[in-house]
């Protein structure tokens, strides 16, 4: 319940920063137009997200007799955490990742690439899926995509204040509207914190989910050492080969796809890998017993992926 009240807050926040930028833009009219453009941007995103990530990611969906195992595997899993089954659908892209969007449970997608298939054993490809049916099942797609929906708004809005300066902006008139009415330097420099505000919103939303998925994931996998080896080779491959992925989407992933852009891994949406593992280590016993076998497994699915990178770097 308290991740629930935090991301309302985080999401009320993002809300409440749109209509301000509004008013300071325009006064009264502006905040209503900013609200408008912010519900309008909801309503799109909540629709269409998911046909507009998949279509940027050129991703194809696949049968259950042109992916056997990686249907087999989510069938599983989807039973196990109660969700209808998702389609599935494969990303021609060598950088390992995944991410899982739709608008609920039952129009839900799950998406790979194919370096991830490459470079995954199945316990660490259960691992993976897990953690984006546990988003899933805690309708953390929905959240995601609003989020990253409102910051393309205040992204929008910034360059509406940017533009207003050069040309002038920021008058007596606004004033005389009901508004703050900004200076030239004062909507420049706002329209450089607006957006950077946004970005640490939208971080902390997605930080506060990844934690979560990750204890709901293990959980349905029955043991964490799948997800917690696949982090580790995650971790090596994405530095190697990152994805030329959009900042606005980057959140959607299992880990950030940006990671070996140095400027962007200062903004990330993710936290720490290192932290992720430690918090799976530290679960109960119980449920660390898998086919993956113990501690040794993340240096065996380390020596394992050498090979698959080799492979790929043909």
């Amino acid at each position: 319940m308290g991740n629930w009240f935090k991301t309302t807050l985080l999401m009320a926040a993002l809300t409440a920063l749109i209509v301000f930028i509004g008013n300071l833009l325009g006064g009264q009219n502006g905040m209503i137009l900013a609200f408008v453009l912010a519900m309008g941007m909801n309503f799109f995103s909540y629709w269409f997200s998911d046909k507009i990530v998949l279509r940027m990611y050129k991703a194809q969906e696949v049968t259950p007799s042109e992916s056997p195992e990686l249907h087999q595997i989510v069938a599983g899993l989807a039973q196990k955490a109660n969700i209808p089954m998702p389609r599935i659908y494969i990303i021609p892209e060598d950088s390992p990742n995944a991410f899982a969007t739709g608008r609920n449970p039952e129009h839900a997608v799950v998406a790979v690439t194919e370096g991830l298939l490459k470079l995954m054993s199945r316990d660490e490809l259960e691992g993976v899926l897990s953690h984006e049916l546990a988003h899933v099942k805690n309708r953390d797609i929905l959240i995601g995509s609003i989020a990253a929906t409102m910051a393309g708004a205040i992204m929008i809005l910034a360059n509406m204040a940017r533009w207003s300066a050069f040309m002038g902006g920021g008058s007596s008139s606004n004033n005389q509207e009901g508004g703050r009415g900004l200076g030239g330097i004062g909507l420049i420099v706002m329209s450089i914190l607006a957006p950077l505000a946004a970005m640490l919103i939208q971080m902390a939303i997605s930080r506060s989910r990844e934690y979560h998925a990750d204890d709901s994931g293990a959980e349905f996998a029955g043991h964490p050492n799948g997800l917690a080896n696949a982090l580790r080779k995650l971790g090596t491959y994405t530095k190697k080969l990152p994805m030329d992925a959009s900042p606005h989407t980057a959140h959607m992933f299992i880990v950030n796809p940006l990671s070996g852009r140095s400027l962007m891994s200062l903004f990330s949406t993710h936290p720490p890998l290192e932290k992720r593992i430690a918090r799976l280590a530290g679960m109960p016993p119980s449920i660390h017993e898998g086919p993956s076998g113990g501690a040794s497994g993340g240096d065996t699915g380390i020596k394992q992926a050498e090979d698959a990178w080799r492979h790929l770097s043909r």
